[in-house]
C-alpha cells in the first residue's frame, strides 16, 4: 500500500510491477513495503510454547477455583455437622469463614491439587490434538495406540477429580496438607466401596429428580 500527495491514501503496489510501473513517475517518493508475519524476535520464535503456557495456565486457574469452592462448601457443611450445639457453637458466616480459611491455611494444598489435574488435563488435549493430525494417516497402530491412550488419561482425569474432591473435603474437615488427606481419602472410600457406590447412585437419582421438578416448575 502507499499513500502521498496526489495519490490516494491506499494504492495497491504489486511488488514485481512496483519498480516499472508509473506510480514512481508519479510520485518518486512512493515505496513498496512488504508487510510479512511472523518475525525473529523471541516472541515469535516460542510463541507455540508460550500458547501451550497459556492453555496449562487456564487449567490451573481453572480447577484452582473449583477446588476453593469445593473446599469452602466442604468448611461450612463440617462447620455445622461437627458443631455439639447447634447453633450456638456454629460461626456467624458459615460460607465466609470456610472462605476464608481456605484462603489462609489451605492455598498451597488446593494449588497442588489442582496442578496435578492440570497436567493430565494438558496430556489429554495433546493426545486430542495429534489424533487430529494423524486423522488423515493410514497407520492403524498409530491409531490404536492413540485411541488407548485417550480412553486411559479420560479414567485418570475422572479418578482423580473424584478422588480431589474426597481429599479437599479432608482438607476442610482435618486441615491435614493434600498428600495426606488423598490417602486418607482413598483408604477411607476403599473401606466403605460399597456405600460409595450406592451414595453415590442414590445422590446422581436426587440431583435427577431436583432437575427434572426445576424444569418442570419453570416449563
Amino acid at each position: 500500500l502507499g499513500g502521498h500527495s496526489g495519490l490516494s491514501s491506499s494504492v495497491l503496489c504489486p511488488l514485481q510491477t512496483f519498480n516499472t510501473s508509473n506510480v514512481t513517475k508519479l510520485c518518486p517518493d512512493a515505496q513498496c513495503l512488504f508487510a510479512f508475519y511472523g518475525g525473529e524476535t523471541a516472541y515469535h520464535k516460542y510463541l507455540i510454547v508460550l500458547q501451550f503456557f497459556n492453555v496449562f495456565m487456564f487449567f490451573w486457574l481453572a480447577n484452582f477455583v473449583i477446588a476453593l469452592g469445593q473446599v469452602t462448601l466442604a468448611g461450612a457443611f463440617a462447620s455445622y455437622y461437627w458443631a455439639f450445639k447447634k447453633p450456638d457453637d456454629m460461626p456467624a458466616f458459615p460460607l465466609f469463614s470456610a472462605f476464608g480459611r481456605a484462603l489462609r491455611y489451605h492455598t498451597g494444598s488446593l494449588a497442588f491439587g489442582s496442578l496435578v489435574l492440570a497436567i493430565v488435563q494438558v496430556i489429554r488435549v495433546t493426545l486430542e490434538y495429534l489424533d487430529h493430525r494423524l486423522k488423515a494417516a493410514e497407520n492403524k497402530f498409530a491409531k490404536f495406540l492413540l485411541s488407548c491412550l485417550k480412553c486411559c488419561f479420560w479414567c485418570l482425569e475422572k479418578f482423580i477429580k473424584f478422588l480431589n474432591r474426597n481429599a479437599y473435603i479432608m482438607i476442610a474437615i482435618y486441615g491435614t496438607n493434600f498428600c495426606t488427606s488423598a490417602r486418607n481419602a482413598f483408604f477411607l472410600l476403599m473401606r466403605n466401596i460399597i456405600r460409595v457406590a450406592v451414595l453415590d447412585k442414590v445422590t446422581d437419582f436426587l440431583f435427577f429428580l431436583g432437575k427434572l421438578l426445576i424444569v418442570g416448575s419453570v416449563g
